[in-house]
């Protein structure tokens, strides 16, 4: 059974930063094999794990769009007497980054002109069937969702918001938490990480999803605790990882007792025994 996590937030709230350490706690203290899905258009994802990415799904749409359109036909076969469905298929598999524990497929640009809805279809599906075969998903979604409201991600078990510890990050959790009943999309659980925290030591998930909240400022405490949000856990801010950001190198390389890494250690740790 796959067990999928989604990661939702404000631009420039470490969204990513936090899926790659979730990423790294799954390929070392978790069995099985894990899908790394970035539907961010800016495709970071593939940096922090230090892995290389040739193809997006993005790329493989237009490009069976262009020579649906260039060759007219729009109801047959493609060049080579394949399918589209088969075409789609067969350019997926090759766009899948493999690594030893960690496959990784980036869903790239948003659609231009023109009718997408075919292809968008025949892509949730193979995606949605290439996701069934590992035990764990993790996507680092856009900052609007757009590839959840889409459905061209799968359900999810467990979508994380995350935010900076400010108010305008903190509404954006919120809103995202309204928007999910109208994305007809399953979530089974919605949870908080307040990211990039000043003068704390990292807290982690507490058992009613409130680990970390003491070492907030009060005003943002107390915003937490009138949005409603589950909060499970802080993350704090690691001068360890100016070194790793101003050079490039991947981030799941950080030293394992670092604040950052053992703080998303634990919040991955709570997100294992709710999912």
């Amino acid at each position: 059974m796959t067990t999928t996590i989604a990661l939702a937030g404000k631009g420039g709230t470490g969204k990513t930063t936090i899926a790659a350490l979730i990423i790294r706690y799954l390929i070392e203290e978790r069995q099985g094999s894990v899908l790394a899905i970035d539907a961010d258009p800016a495709s970071n994802l593939n940096m922090v794990l230090g892995m290389e990415v040739r193809e997006t799904i993005g790329g493989i749409r237009e490009e069976m769009l262009d020579m649906v359109q260039s060759s007219g036909a729009l109801a047959g076969s493609l060049p080579g007497g394949m399918s589209k469905q088969e075409y789609l298929d067969y350019q997926v598999q090759m766009a899948l980054v493999e690594g030893e524990r960690v496959d990784l497929i980036a869903m790239g640009r948003p659609e231009g002109l023109g009718c997408y809805c075919a292809a968008n279809q025949m892509l949730r599906l193979i995606v949605d069937r290439l996701a069934k075969q590992y035990d764990y998903v993790v996507i680092d979604n856009e900052a609007g969702m757009e590839h959840l409201s889409r459905r061209t991600t799968r359900d999810v078990d467990v979508l994380l918001l995350v935010t900076d510890p400010t108010q305008r990050g903190l509404v954006t959790a919120g809103r995202m938490r309204d928007m999910v009943p109208g994305l007809d999309i399953g979530v089974g659980r919605m949870a908080l990480v307040v990211n990039r925290v000043r003068g704390i030591e990292g807290g982690g998930a507490g058992e009613q999803g409130s680990g970390g909240a003491e070492g907030l400022p009060a005003p943002l405490a107390e915003a937490v605790a009138q949005s409603g949000l589950e909060l499970i856990g802080t993350v704090p801010e690691d001068a360890a990882m100016a070194e790793f950001e101003f050079t490039g190198r991947p981030l799941v390389e950080l030293p394992a007792e670092t604040a950052v890494y053992q703080a998303v250690r634990e919040i991955a740790g709570w997100i294992m025994a709710k999912a």
